[in-house]
């Protein structure tokens, strides 16, 4: 990213909206707003692949040696090209569907609800509001879970290590789980997405610092051995019966799917990003770049995982390692981790506290306490605006997740779920129907079948995925006692 693009990203304020119709204040050449009046939009190639590598690059990735282990070494590595492929091929008509219309010109769509509701209308927009906020509920919970387990991670290691390996260090996730959410409040009080530019490169940055560190100790117990373990058709019956080597590998296709499904903020992404090129240009470079780089490191992750504990590789990559040597380079992973997550959960959450807060303007327009904003001054910054509303809601929503996130620590199952009913409708159904609306695609022609048919295949996908998450949710279910202690 050169020095200018830097600075003008860094440099720009909070954007006011003005709702003012296009014909009445022609400002397609204007220099400080873009043609619907906003404020010139300064997002790039780099800044948008940043927040798509993000996005994608999650805590998902410590589970794909799980994942791989479930399905082989044949199977593994292809359905996880096959998902990067039909999420490259998705994301790519998903951006046409940014302007309806016009592809330069054309009315913006702002969310991807935006872009529903122009191009299919009525009902559906319904059913994918419900999934997309459901869905980013979902995510916010298994993060914080995912951040508790971590903490714990590096509060066990060091525990651990003090007492030579005697202790088995029991503790609760709760004051953890509690943590978090304390700093996610003071996080989600920042007001806008793209004003937190610089949180995505922090997240990308330590991502790609806890995902190295996996790869690597990976490596290390491989160099170790001096063998690659794992076999063709993944782990073994007799380590696992018939039946739960079928709903494992679906939960294993689950995780895979779930661990590259970003389309559901797409096109807020799409819409931090300025013109001439075409955003949906520079949106297809970026996604092509991100999924690149996402597949090849999840392939590395995955694989050296694998190949280091072959059929007993760990649900969670970095607290799998065991609690041994180097501890300290465990403990930095799982620091990463946590940051990485802090930066995460904003970046998925910011579109439903939007989402909100719009609604409820729109609601109550007199209300002083949902529409009225107070500027704090802050030394050597712009004033901050607090707006009653947003401090209420946003911190309610927080205490919501963390205290569910309590109450169901083997969320990762239940996330599952919920990943599973939305990779199927956001990541295929929705962006594939508004290509075909958009386009005018005519029923039964070869590409309206072949499109279908994609969509269909992903369908079944999702369903085997949900019914093996499920079916770890049943086996949970049997051990389960709310808010428990030790783990």
């Amino acid at each position: 990213m050169q020095m200018g693009e830097y600075a003008a990203t860094k440099n720009h304020h909070h954007h006011q909206v003005f709702d003012i119709s296009i014909d009445v204040l022609p400002q397609n050449g204007s220099k400080c707003y873009d043609d619907d009046g906003r404020l010139k939009r300064t997002g790039t190639f780099w800044t948008a692949s940043a927040h798509i590598i993000t996005a994608v690059i999650g805590s998902g990735v410590l589970s794909l040696a799980w994942a791989i282990a479930q399905l082989g070494w044949i199977a593994g590595p292809a359905v996880m090209f096959l998902f990067s492929f039909v999420i490259y091929y998705t994301s790519s008509l998903l951006a046409d569907c940014y302007r309806s219309g016009d592809p330069v010109y054309g009315k913006r769509n702002y969310t991807y609800m935006d872009a529903v509701r122009s191009n299919l209308g009525g009902f559906k927009v319904k059913v994918c509001g419900l999934i997309q906020y459901l869905n980013l509920f979902g995510v916010a919970i298994g993060y914080t879970i995912a951040a508790s387990i971590s903490m714990m991670a590096i509060k066990r290691s060091n525990c651990f290590h003090e007492s030579g390996g005697k202790n088995p260090c029991h503790m609760s996730s709760n004051i953890y789980m509690i943590m978090f959410g304390v700093t996610q409040i003071l996080f989600s009080q920042i007001p806008d997405f793209d004003q937190i530019w610089w949180l995505s490169i922090v997240a990308a940055v330590m991502s790609f610092t806890y995902s190295g560190i996996g790869l690597g100790l990976g490596i290390a117990t491989v160099a170790a051995t001096g063998s690659f373990k794992g076999s063709f058709t993944g782990i073994s019956i007799g380590t696992v019966t018939q039946t739960q080597k079928i709903w494992r590998s679906f939960q294993a296709l689950g995780n895979i799917a779930f661990a590259y499904s970003y389309s559901i903020i797409l096109i807020e992404i799409q819409d931090t990003l300025k013109s001439p090129p075409s955003e949906s240009k520079t949106m297809k470079k970026a996604t092509l770049l991100s999924i690149a780089v996402t597949t090849a490191f999840y392939m590395l992750c995955g694989c050296m995982g694998y190949a280091a504990f072959g059929d007993l590789a760990p649900g969670n990559l970095l607290t799998g390692f065991g609690f041994y040597n180097p501890f300290w380079l465990l403990d930095i992973a799982n620091a990463a981790i946590v940051i990485h997550l802090v930066g995460a959960y904003q970046v998925y959450c910011q579109p439903l506290f939007a989402f909100i807060e719009k609604w409820a303007s729109q609601k109550w327009p007199e209300s002083e306490f949902i529409t009225k904003e107070f500027k704090i001054p802050i030394p050597g910054c712009n004033p901050y605006k607090l707006n009653l509303f947003r401090l209420v809601w946003r911190t309610a929503f927080v205490i919501v997740t963390t205290i569910v996130s309590m109450l169901l620590p083997f969320f990762n199952d239940v996330v599952g779920i919920l990943g599973a009913f939305g990779f199927w409708p956001l990541t295929v159904y929705f962006p594939v129907e508004m290509y075909i609306s958009q386009k005018n695609i005519p029923k039964w022609s070869t590409r309206w079948i072949c499109l279908q048919m994609l969509s269909f295949a992903c369908l079944i996908i999702s369903i085997a995925a949900a019914a093996g998450s499920i079916a770890g949710v049943v086996l949970d279910l049997k051990v389960y006692r709310p808010f428990k202690t030790s783990y």
